[in-house]
């Protein structure tokens, strides 16, 4: 079946998912006329206005859902992002422009800057898009970030190449009925009576069969789009320009949660403007295979049966199938090494990223105090340092009070530390690092201490080498945690943001290079203190 066959098979199926609500309201209207006027009985009266009743409701819901239907793809306010009119920003509405041109499209009414790793068009359409509206671009500021300018002018094309009906219009409007759909669907879904749902069961089944059947018109459209985009900005940078944008959404996913949010615990937000901003750091510091690692480890969103959009690596293989570009080397488009980042088509940058946050972040969250890079990546390591030591401090004291008790002949304290009392220990402070360290040369870390230690009852049984071995990364932590804060304290230790790795603390050389293996000699079978305690009293130890 060719395309055009196929888009209008999903037109008509597309018709007839209005015209059921036609229908049904027919069938509806015709059998209470029937009931009013043919089939009414002064014994059955009950039963007919009963039916009447269902009807009336079942045809509420059903006009609802039409409604649903010819609204969808109205454009509805804006709230999460920055709206950027061309007087703000000439060079990037020039970029548009001439993407929109290129494709034989009128450029958006409106462009808004927002903080996804996503650029789209969207349209005020009515019929379907067979009578145009307004139409507004939106652009994410951390896809801006990652790009160069050719491969942004890749990604400009493909979205106005939606409209472009390169093949058929009825493919175009095929694209948004799917949407209008889906839109309707939602509707009954929200409705909250059981008569939306016994109604929109119906139109879930019918949107399932219209969905499947026009998957491959909007794939095909995808295709299309990408071919255009091939055309305008080249090939080599479309292909590298999609390549990129999954890396980039998972670069950007790690950077709000290692970088952006390190201060939430805190109370605490990044300077003004780094909250969406800080990204351009990270994006500076790491790049290529670097970059690629921070989305390596992320499970990629499972595809939705019926999602518009190919695999990435088949539109990839496709546009790598398409013949070079043959105009000569002074017509050609740009390839990715040769433009510049395309955030230097805004102007003013970080005035740009702190408007995003006046427009992203809710008022409770705005009135966050702000914090240094340093200072939160300071405030973060030690609240860290201190989570890890804790339960290895109390453990420790309560093995110690358990030691003093026995010597006096008292009854000791149960050995196993349930977690949830993790930290605490009785009225009792906290033991520091010496006194940890003496405890461990009276011999009382195994098992003394870690009995103490908490673990998940699935481990509380294991004894001997299996028990050690299971704890000693705990302790290990625990021990860590307290070099950390000994060394914050001191004044030996810094904050570093690391845009290239992970923030933590930067530690004097002796500790940076000798420190694990003496943190792994005290927690040894046969614990070897010694070491630990020549680098506390170095030059850069901090011993008291």
């Amino acid at each position: 079946m060719t395309f055009r066959l196929r888009a209008a098979r999903a037109f008509a199926l597309l018709v007839g998912f209005f015209l059921m609500g036609v229908v049904l309201l027919s069938a509806m209207a015709v059998l209470d006329w029937l009931l009013m006027t043919r089939l009414f009985t002064a014994r059955a009266a009950w039963l007919e206005g009963m039916v009447v009743t269902i009807t009336v409701l079942l045809a509420a819901a059903i006009v609802r859902g039409m409604f649903a239907f010819l609204r969808a793809g109205r454009l509805g306010p804006v709230v999460d992002a920055v709206p950027v009119p061309p007087e703000d920003q000439p060079e990037l509405w020039e970029q548009i422009r001439v993407a929109a041109e290129a494709a034989g499209q009128r450029p958006p009414d409106e462009l808004y800057l927002d903080a996804e790793v996503n650029a789209g068009v969207a349209e005020h359409s009515r019929l379907l898009g067979l009578r145009p509206g307004r139409r507004r671009m939106h652009l994410g500021l951390p896809l801006l970030a990652g790009l160069t300018v050719p491969q942004l002018r890749a990604v400009l094309a493909h979205e106005f190449g939606h409209y472009a009906n390169l093949d058929t219009r009825l493919g175009g409007v095929t694209m948004r009925g799917r949407k209008a759909v889906v839109h309707t669907v939602e509707a009954f879904q929200r409705g909250g009576t059981r008569f939306h749902f016994v109604i929109g069961s119906l139109y879930v089944g019918y949107a399932r069969m219209f969905l499947r059947t026009s998957q491959s018109v909007a794939r095909h459209q995808e295709f299309a789009a990408d071919r255009m985009a091939a055309r305008y900005a080249g090939r080599d940078t479309t292909a590298a320009a999609l390549r990129l944008q999954p890396v980039l959404a998972g670069a950007y996913a790690h950077y709000r949660e290692t970088y952006a949010g390190m201060g939430r615990s805190q109370g605490a937000l990044p300077p003004v403007g780094e909250v969406h901003g800080g990204f351009r750091r990270l994006l500076a510091a790491r790049t290529g295979e670097r970059l690629a690692e921070l989305s390596a480890g992320q499970r990629p969103p499972r595809p939705h049966p019926y999602d518009s959009h190919p695999p990435t690596a088949q539109r990839i293989a496709r546009i790598e199938e398409l013949p070079t570009d043959e105009r000569p080397s002074d017509e050609r488009p740009s390839e990715p090494a040769d433009g510049p980042a395309a955030l230097t088509l805004l102007r003013d940058t970080d005035r740009v990223f702190a408007a995003l946050e006046e427009h992203t972040l809710s008022q409770e969250t705005a009135l966050l105090r702000r914090r240094s890079w340093d200072d939160l990546v300071l405030a973060r390591a030690v609240e860290d340092a201190d989570h890890w030591s804790r339960p290895l401090r109390t453990a420790v004291a309560r093995a110690l009070r358990a030691s003093a008790q026995s010597t006096e002949g008292t009854v000791p304290a149960p050995r196993q530390a349930p977690a949830e009392d993790a930290g605490t220990a009785g009225n009792d402070p906290l033991p520091g690092l010496e006194e940890i360290l003496d405890a461990i040369d009276r011999g009382l870390l195994w098992m003394a201490v870690a009995d103490r230690m908490p673990k998940p009852h699935q481990a509380s049984r294991l004894t001997g080498p299996s028990a050690r071995n299971f704890i000693r990364p705990k302790i290990f932590d625990g021990l860590a945690g307290l070099i950390h804060l000994r060394l914050v304290e001191s004044g030996h230790a810094t904050p570093d943001i690391a845009w290239s790795g992970q923030p933590g603390l930067l530690l004097p050389e002796p500790w940076e290079k000798g420190m694990d293996d003496a943190i792994d000699a005290a927690v040894a079978d046969t614990p070897d203190t010694a070491p630990l305690r020549a680098l506390l009293i170095g030059p850069d130890g901090a011993s008291t």
